[in-house]
Formats: structure tokens, C-alpha cells, sequence
């Protein structure tokens, strides 16, 4: 699989992952349960004219566990990156779940560069937002970089 293909791959998975955890929190569902659907009957599918992106499952299922099992973690991250009484809690559900899986990342994928995680996120982002949401994003997963990995942060 060619560098390119599986970036492309990682790009798909990390949206599904956050549209994952968005329904995982919306329907107070069972993440193995949602994970499993997404990889056998979402990614990679057309559903209601709809098509999905191939993603990488294994990298998916990472993201969408690794969130599930370091929330409060994670949160506090978040949580020490926001200004003044703004917490994670405080923020629209899909902003939230970009900014747990990028965050998710930075903490535990010390594979991948702060950078690729800031741009993919904001990327993500995007895919949901037109106005100053993916600032915002790339404001507060900056911070975190700086915050827990300030040698490769830039």
C-alpha cells in the first residue's frame, strides 16, 4: 500500500472515528458495539447514497477506543487548553469528539507528527463546520501539542 493510499486511509478513519464517538456519546451507546458496526457496514460503504471512505479499521478502532478508555484524561487535557470557564463539556458535541480523538493522539500515537494530527483534525473539522470551528480546533490541539509534546510541536 502505497504512502499515499493509507494517509487516505488514516484521513477516512479519523473522520469515521469521530462520528463514532459522536454516536457513542448522542445514544449512550457500547463503543465495541459501534465499532463494530462502522468497520463491517460504514466504512468503505454507500449507505442511502451516501458513500463512505475506505479507512483503515485498525487505526479507527484504535482512535474510537483509545478515547472511550482515557476520557478523563483526555479531557483534562482539554479542559487545561481552553480559556477561562470554557470546558470540553461546554462545547458542541462534534467539536468535542474532534477535539478528544486529535487529542487521543497527540497523548498516545507518538508515531504520528503533532502537525499531521493538528492538519488532519482541522481537515475533519471542516467536514462539519464553514465557520471559525476549525480555528478554534486548530487553536486548542496546538496547545495540547505544546502542552505534551514540546520538543516536536510546531
Amino acid at each position: 500500500m502505497s504512502g499515499t493510499v493509507a494517509s487516505t486511509k488514516r484521513s477516512a478513519a479519523r473522520l469515521g472515528a469521530v462520528q463514532a464517538l459522536y454516536q457513542i456519546e448522542a445514544a449512550d451507546e457500547i463503543p465495541r458495539i459501534v465499532i463494530e458496526e462502522f468497520v463491517n457496514h460504514r466504512l468503505g460503504a454507500e449507505i442511502e447514497g451516501v458513500e463512505y471512505a475506505d479507512a483503515d479499521p485498525d487505526f479507527f478502532a484504535d482512535i474510537v477506543r483509545g478515547v472511550h478508555s482515557q476520557m478523563a484524561e483526555i479531557d483534562d487535557a482539554i479542559n487545561a487548553a481552553l480559556s477561562g470557564t470554557w470546558t470540553v463539556e461546554r462545547q458542541d458535541r462534534t467539536v468535542r469528539q474532534v477535539l478528544r480523538a486529535g487529542t487521543y493522539e497527540i497523548l498516545a500515537r507518538i508515531d504520528v507528527p503533532t502537525a499531521v494530527i493538528i492538519t488532519e483534525y482541522v481537515d475533519v473539522t471542516h467536514a462539519f463546520f464553514d465557520g471559525p470551528e476549525p480555528g478554534f480546533v486548530n487553536g486548542v490541539l496546538d496547545k495540547i501539542g505544546k502542552n505534551h509534546r514540546p520538543d516536536t510541536s510546531k
